[in-house]
């Protein structure tokens, strides 16, 4: 695998998400994307497939919606090869590489795909690799690592791509993702995916989602995301409110 390499803040963004898809980061959590970037933090993508084995869109086809799609959101982008579309595996070989590149890139926070299955398996892959290689990026005695520093992260917080990937075994944090501009890029970013259109209304189920979202936090718009560790604050007064507002 050789992933392409882009020029990073010596301290490394606040955000590196991994998808399994072309499309997956932007339908599962783009608006939380546009947030963040529209607040000045950075973010990166990592895609692990071109979109090969889909209906509709061909690869090279894809990979320029993506790249598109992550340019309205603020983001960058990379492409690594794992075997393509509909062809992923869990390997130690996948997870070191996820490892190297969260060493490499040095983020904050991660963001992946929810490991619940779901309709497609690529995603339930992704995610547990991330997870496992979260882990991995610390440990400074892993051999195949240990050119690169150890890098522990903040936090790792799993995105759902599609209604059937959200856990009911967690409770969800709730982004507020209301704001015109975060909307507007986040809608501007899926409708960059022209080519899934002729699959399914994608982007008026992922805002009808977000909008189902913030109905249950008093907001226009919201997004879930599920935290794999229980999160950790040194003050009540950073905590938000809960979402049924008592």
């Amino acid at each position: 695998m050789k992933p392409s390499s882009k020029s990073l803040a010596p301290d490394g963004p606040l955000l590196l998400a991994f998808g399994a898809h072309p499309d997956d980061i932007e339908f599962g959590c783009g608006g939380v994307i546009a947030r963040e970037t529209q607040a000045g933090h950075q973010a990166h993508f990592i895609v692990c497939s071109r979109g090969e084995a889909g209906t509709h869109g061909t690869p090279a086809q894809r990979t320029a919606e993506a790249k598109k799609s992550a340019g309205i959101l603020g983001a960058t982008i990379e492409f690594v090869e794992l075997g393509g579309d509909s062809h992923l595996e869990h390997r130690l070989a996948h997870v070191l590489a996820f490892a190297a590149i969260i060493r490499r890139v040095r983020p904050r926070m991660l963001l992946a795909p929810t490991t619940v299955e779901n309709q497609h398996p690529d995603h339930v892959v992704v995610g547990r690799m991330v997870r496992d290689a979260a882990r991995l990026a610390r440990y400074g005695g892993v051999a195949e690592l240990i050119k690169l520093k150890p890098h522990a992260i903040e936090q790792l917080l799993f995105y759902a791509v599609t209604v059937e990937a959200e856990p009911t075994d967690r409770s969800a944090m709730l982004m507020d993702v209301s704001d015109q501009d975060v909307v507007s890029a986040w809608t501007a970013s899926m409708e960059a995916h022209a080519s899934q259109a002729k699959t399914r209304r994608y982007v008026g189920l992922h805002l009808a989602r977000a909008k189902m979202h913030g109905v249950r936090g008093g907001a226009g718009h919201a997004i879930q995301l599920f935290p794999n560790d229980p999160l950790v604050c040194s003050s009540l007064a950073t905590l938000g409110r809960g979402a049924r507002q008592f």
